[in-house]
């Protein structure tokens, strides 16, 4: 069996899966790239542990349901289901793992796949027959904090588990929702600028700026007033290895606003 990269997947607005957009194509179409896993763990910024009493969580339901964590959808978005099957015996290795590195997590038998886990596996696996498991954020913890998490989740890899982060590159919902832009509108600067930035420390292998680049990128406050998005892309790039091998394998945006880049570390 191939190992399978780590990845780190923008999944910008759920209306992704019902939406035409060039990210939208180009997740329909990575599946076909990949290794094919036998599991998938997701670790998503919108399963933080932070508002979970500080609870680090990893999902060991053996059929998690489809959260809708969303409001001011259409109906056909709720009635989507990806009813990917769990693997709670991945969930305890998940645990097991990070409690090697002093990293105490929890299995939570009731937690499902929110949009940031499941919108996406829906375009690139959209036949849900692959087992899925969710791993909390903790958007209170340091990028150095979910680094080491990575790392700690590295040698799942050779398992043939594929290990996704899931969040977006630039996340500023205020700037998004006063503006309204349209689906197709152009990046300003103040977004191209810091995605761009990105993309240069990362082809060099500069694991510490872009560890740092919410502070040291152009722009980088104003297109993450909240940590939680880019923190799956420093897991992602834990579980990567060393050196830093950070591939971007698309670059697009949507609603001018988010920009839907998507990595891959080996």
């Amino acid at each position: 069996m191939r190992r399978p990269p780590s990845l780190f997947l923008s999944h910008g607005s759920p209306m992704m899966a019902l939406e035409p957009s060039p990210a939208r194509d180009f997740l329909a179409g990575l599946g076909a790239h990949l290794p094919r896993p036998r599991a998938i763990l997701v670790v998503s910024a919108h399963h933080d542990a932070a508002y979970q009493g500080g609870r680090a969580t990893v999902a060991a339901s053996t059929a998690p349901p489809t959260i809708h964590d969303f409001g001011g959808f259409p109906d056909e978005l709720f009635a989507m289901r990806y009813p990917a099957p769990g693997d709670p015996a991945l969930a305890a290795r998940v645990v097991e793992l990070l409690a090697g590195r002093g990293l105490h997590v929890t299995a939570d038998a009731a937690r499902g796949l929110d949009h940031g886990a499941w919108v996406p596996l829906s375009l690139i696996y959209p036949d849900a027959d692959i087992p899925v498991v969710q791993l909390s954020i903790a958007s209170n913890a340091t990028p150095e904090w979910h680094y080491a998490l990575g790392q700690a989740l590295a040698p799942l890899r050779d398992e043939g588990v594929l290990i996704v982060g899931s969040g977006s590159i630039t996340h500023n919902l205020r700037a998004l929702f006063s503006a309204r832009p349209p689906i197709d509108a152009p990046a300003p600067a103040w977004v191209t600028d810091f995605t761009d930035w990105v993309a240069e420390r990362m082809s060099v292998g500069a694991v510490d700026d872009v560890l740092n680049s919410v502070e040291r990128a152009p722009h980088g406050a104003d297109n993450h007033p909240t940590p939680d998005h880019i923190l799956p892309l420093f897991v992602a790039m834990g579980a990567g290895g060393t050196p830093l091998k950070g591939e971007r394998l698309h670059h697009s945006v949507t609603y001018g606003l988010l920009a839907m880049d998507v990595y891959a570390f080996d």
